[in-house]
């Protein structure tokens, strides 16, 4: 495992954006973390029923939310993924077997750094419409610590598993 990162501290005092974006890039940075450090097939291994629930799955689905969320959602990005995840609710997990584990990680901090800039420009008070559903932004930025946090827990086992390594 790659050592413990400098993770964002989190404040326990602040406005309610620094909590909330500081909490967010604090999973964020967890999610790098657990998934680094491993072989292509430990990144691919799988010890759960569900075939789809690897390191390389996780992050590959976590990197969609973020593009969804804040580009798609907030920032009105039109949804190139919604014709494939009808057809296949999983799609996002279905890593490549070409596809490297740092490229996923590549992507993914890109796509954090992209919704980081995206959620700059907005108010967390502000209100988008996504097909006929109004949203703040205070709202999105929630779902997404939950959804990271969430999936940091599974990534946390499956990195135990894979190779005894843990830690917070």
């Amino acid at each position: 495992m790659t050592e413990r990162p400098q993770r964002p501290k989190v404040p326990l005092t602040g406005s309610e954006r620094e909590i909330l974006t500081s909490l967010l890039d604090y999973h964020r940075a967890t999610v790098a973390w657990k998934g680094g450090g491993l072989t292509e097939d430990q990144a691919r291994r799988v010890h759960l029923p569900s075939e789809l629930t690897t390191v390389a799955g996780l992050i590959a689905h976590l990197t969609l939310n973020e593009w969804f969320w804040f580009a798609v959602v907030v920032d009105g990005e039109e949804d190139t993924w919604e014709a494939k995840l009808e057809q296949d609710p999983d799609a996002e997990f279905r890593v490549p077997a070409d596809t490297k584990l740092e490229t996923l990680l590549a992507d993914y901090e890109k796509h954090c750094a992209r919704s980081r800039e995206i959620v700059a420009k907005h108010g967390l008070d502000d209100e988008v419409t996504h097909k006929e559903e109004t949203f703040n932004v205070r709202w999105v930025v929630t779902h997404m610590i939950e959804e990271t946090a969430r999936h940091v827990g599974h990534l946390d086992v499956l990195r135990e598993l894979t190779d005894g390594v843990t830690g917070d």
